[in-house]
Formats: structure tokens, C-alpha cells, sequence
């Protein structure tokens, strides 16, 4: 029910987002939605959303305006093809696609305004986020911590609950929207993608074997998901990072909590609250739990 409320009845009200677009190394494009604090502010949070979400979702409005009205700017990230707008290439977004992160962090950078960056992923852009941190690369020093909510740190352990009985409208969901932009892309690209490849698609792992892995040079699947899973990169991850995973999220198995790591870690810190859903945490006056601990979290740098 918190799953279900979140993501089709929760509404927040009086957040002004500015769009720029983004023009990324390969020519391709990212819309970024802007939302400024009522102070000027040397702080900024950027916010990456889940599998087919966008800056416009409640859970990435209603993170945006806890934080602008906390003293934070916030530039909340479309990933491609995400915004409303098709991208330009045959490629678009996926779990591990970190170098458009690092595009959107090298704009804030040039910028020259801000000396604090903190990130915040959900889902999807959870698991994009924690991989990031995890990979062999100098982080800005400007970087200071990061949150990542509902995160699939397993991605072929998240698949297999999402082709559960019990995530079956959810999984019928996702699958029908992804087919209608792969449609759209089969416009553009007709020598890539046939109609017979199109009517394969049966269940989110057709979708990944057909499309996702071939679009970004996977060999199938299993193996995008085996080189982007989040987990394996936890253990080298270096600044100040909180996941939370509710304990009734229905898209995660028991691989996407990695409590032996947390514990063991200096710098990742592992919640699990008991309810919450999948990005489906809520709290009185909505405001969030989640909403409530990125504010407790992230001033802790002030």
C-alpha cells in the first residue's frame, strides 16, 4: 500500500523546477531540473530517479522541496530519454550508467558556485550511485556524502522478485511503458530493432536480453547485471553513505541488504526500517521518513 500510494496518489505542491539541458560528450543530452533554495546557497544535492521515473515523480518533488526549504539546491537528474523528451542515440539509461553521472558532476563543478555536493539515488538511480562511489576514481572534493534509498544492490536478485506473483502489475507496469519508448526508438533506428524482436518481450529479462544489454554493450542480461550490480562495488566506497532499505520492499531479496558489509564499514551505513515499501515510505504532514533522514544525515557536514 505504501508502494502503491507514493508512486500513484501522493501529490506535492509549490516546487519550481527550472529545466537546462545538458549536452553529454557522445552529443546525446540529460534534462536537469533545477530547484533553489529561498537563500543563496554554496550547498546542492543531485538527485537520481528509479527505472522509467523522472524529476517530475513525488518521491524525487517531495525530496526536492524538503531540501530547498532546508537551505539546499537541488538539481534533480533525467536520465536518458526519461524526461519527456526521446534521447538523440540508440542507447538511453541503465543501472550502471555512471558516466552521466559524472557529465552532470563536472557541470555543477564548472559552475564554481558550490562547495558541497551530496548525492541521493532511489532505486535504480540508487544502484547507479552507490556503483559510482565504488568505482576506481578520484571524487571531487567537493563531494561530501551520499544517501541511496530502495536500491536493487543485486540487480538479478531484484529481477527475480519482480517476476514474482506478487510484483506481477507492478513487472506488467514497467514492461509496458519500456516497450512503448523501445517503439519509439525502433522509429528512429529501424536497422537495430525489428518488430520480431519487439513481440519477444515477455517479462523484464527479455526486455534486458533484447534491448539494454545489446544498446550498451553487454553480452545478455545476466551479464549487464552481473557487471552493474551495486554490491560488489559497496566495499570501496570512501565518503559517508546511508542506504536504506525497507524491510517489506517487495522488488528486493535478501541480497540487496548487505548488512555483513555495512557492518563491517567504515563509511556505509545500512537502515532497514521495517515499513516503508519500495520508495514507499510516508510520514505525517507529507514529509517522508526518508525525506527526514536525508536532512539528519547530510547536515551533519554543516
Amino acid at each position: 500500500m505504501s508502494t502503491i500510494y507514493s508512486g500513484l496518489l501522493r501529490k506535492v505542491e509549490h516546487l519550481e523546477q527550472i529545466r537546462i539541458r545538458l549536452t553529454l560528450p557522445d552529443t546525446d543530452f540529460l534534462d536537469l531540473d533545477w530547484s533553489y533554495s529561498k537563500t543563496p546557497s554554496k550547498k546542492i544535492v543531485l538527485i537520481i530517479h528509479g527505472l522509467e521515473g523522472s524529476s517530475r515523480r513525488a518521491y524525487i518533488q517531495g525530496s526536492a522541496k524538503t531540501l530547498t526549504d532546508s537551505g539546499f539546491d537541488v538539481c534533480a537528474i533525467n536520465l536518458r530519454g526519461c524526461s519527456g523528451t526521446m534521447n538523440n542515440l540508440y542507447r538511453s539509461y541503465h543501472s550502471g550508467a555512471t558516466e552521466d553521472l559524472q557529465s552532470v558532476v563536472n557541470h555543477v563543478l564548472q559552475l564554481d558556485k558550490y562547495s558541497s555536493i551530496f548525492l541521493q539515488g532511489f532505486s535504480l538511480g540508487g544502484n547507479l550511485l552507490l556503483k559510482y562511489l565504488g568505482e576506481k576514481r578520484i571524487l571531487a572534493k567537493e563531494i561530501k556524502g551520499a544517501l541511496a534509498i530502495s536500491v536493487p544492490c543485486q540487480l538479478a536478485d531484484s529481477l527475480h522478485q519482480l517476476l514474482r506473483f506478487k510484483n506481477i502489475l507492478y513487472a506488467k507496469r514497467f514492461k509496458g511503458n519500456l516497450i512503448e519508448k523501445l517503439k519509439l526508438k525502433q522509429q528512429s533506428f529501424p536497422n537495430l530493432i525489428s518488430d520480431v524482436d519487439i513481440e519477444k518481450i515477455k517479462t523484464l529479462k527479455d526486455f534486458d536480453d533484447i534491448y539494454t544489454s545489446k544498446a550498451h554493450g553487454f553480452k545478455d542480461a545476466m551479464d549487464y547485471y552481473a557487471q552493474c550490480s551495486s554490491l560488489q562495488f559497496l566495499n570501496t566506497i570512501e565518503i559517508p553513505t546511508l542506504l536504506i532499505n525497507a524491510e517489506n520492499d517487495s522488488f528486493l531479496g535478501e541480497a540487496c541488504y548487505p548488512n555483513d558489509i555495512a557492518k563491517l564499514h567504515k563509511t556505509l551505513f545500512l537502515e532497514v526500517p521495517k515499513y516503508g515499501g519500495h520508495v514507499g515510505f510516508y510520514g505525517p504532514d507529507n514529509f517522508t521518513y526518508t525525506e527526514r533522514r536525508t536532512i539528519e544525515f547530510i547536515s551533519n557536514f554543516n
